[in-house]
């Protein structure tokens, strides 16, 4: 199973999908990779004259196609991820995204071609939570209501995307940090990893690696221990098991 889960499709100093682009061609490696997308966490995308899925695949589409990657998207192909070499899941809303996708029966064909045929899955943001075994630790609105929280479960552990170490100034509610301890009071069995902005991890097989454009560490949290912060250089491996 090969996976790079991005924490953003940006990040300060970086055009759209500027960053993640060199790691996604490390990722997939030659020309001519055809790529199936999954733009249901789109809820609004605008781009040159387009307007909801068709945009967000056209801009998917432009950034791609200087790598020399064809991206077609399952909205508009039936047969889109059948014949993909590898499947992107874009960023926005996580909930309408895994609602969409059980309502298109996708969820065991993403399945399928990831475990069964050994496809790359690149997950941006939203795509990340869909990955892990449930999205319950997406930070994001509006809540959309699907059959179940239950995602692909491609990896043991959650994914907190665009982890911020405080809240803003002004902002009296829960911190981030607050609110994953709080998921862990009633889910004491799950570890949860707070990506940062700019950062990813990229699994092959029973090997992962925490890298990206800074050096923003990683915050893991477990049930009833201090977080723990964690390096590109240091092992990560027990996240797997």
């Amino acid at each position: 199973m090969r996976l790079l889960l991005i924490s953003s499709s940006t990040a300060t100093g970086y055009a759209y999908l500027e960053y993640p682009k060199p790691y996604i061609k490390d990722f997939l490696g030659q020309k001519g990779v055809k790529i199936a997308f999954v733009p249901f966490a789109g809820l609004k995308q605008s781009y040159e004259n387009l307007v909801g899925y068709d945009a967000y695949e056209k801009k998917i589409q432009a950034v791609f196609s200087e790598i020399g990657y064809e991206v077609n998207s399952v909205h508009r192909e039936s047969d889109a991820l059948m014949n993909a070499d590898a499947v992107l899941v874009g960023g926005g809303n996580t909930f309408n995204l895994l609602k969409q996708c059980q309502d298109r029966n996708l969820m065991e064909s993403i399945k399928d071609r990831v475990l069964n045929d050994n496809i790359p899955y690149i997950g941006l943001s939203a795509g990340t939570n869909l990955a892990c075994p449930t999205i319950r630790t997406t930070n994001d609105m509006p809540i959309i209501e699907p059959r179940s929280f239950n995602a692909l479960g491609f990896i043991p552990f959650q994914i907190n995307p665009h982890y911020l170490d405080a809240a803003p100034d002004g902002h009296f509610g829960e911190s981030r940090e607050e609110r994953i301890i709080e998921f862990l009071e009633v889910n004491r069995d799950m570890v949860v990893a707070g990506l940062r902005e700019g950062m990813m991890f990229r699994i092959e097989d029973d090997r992962i690696k925490h890298e990206g454009v800074s050096d923003k560490m990683c915050r893991i949290f477990k049930y009833g221990q201090s977080p723990l912060e964690l390096g590109s250089n240091d092992d990560f491996s027990f996240l797997l098991k």
